[in-house]
């Protein structure tokens, strides 16, 4: 699975620490993921560099 990296977020909803999956091969995108805790929505802007996340950002969809 290359290009494939675990990242830790916290929900911006319920406020729980999750795991997402992030696909560094693509560069710089965003996407949209359940929390794996309440089932809310939550945008996610990854920022990848050398197929490393460099950072990651959770936020609602109101934000």
């Amino acid at each position: 699975m290359q290009g494939l990296q675990i990242a830790i977020i916290q929900c911006p909803y319920c406020g729980e620490r999750i795991e997402v999956v992030v696909d560094c091969s693509v560069g710089d995108h965003e996407y949209v993921e359940d929390c794996s805790v309440c089932c809310r929505p939550i945008t996610l802007s990854v920022v990848a560099s050398d197929g490393e996340v460099a950072s990651i950002e959770g936020r609602t969809e109101d934000e």
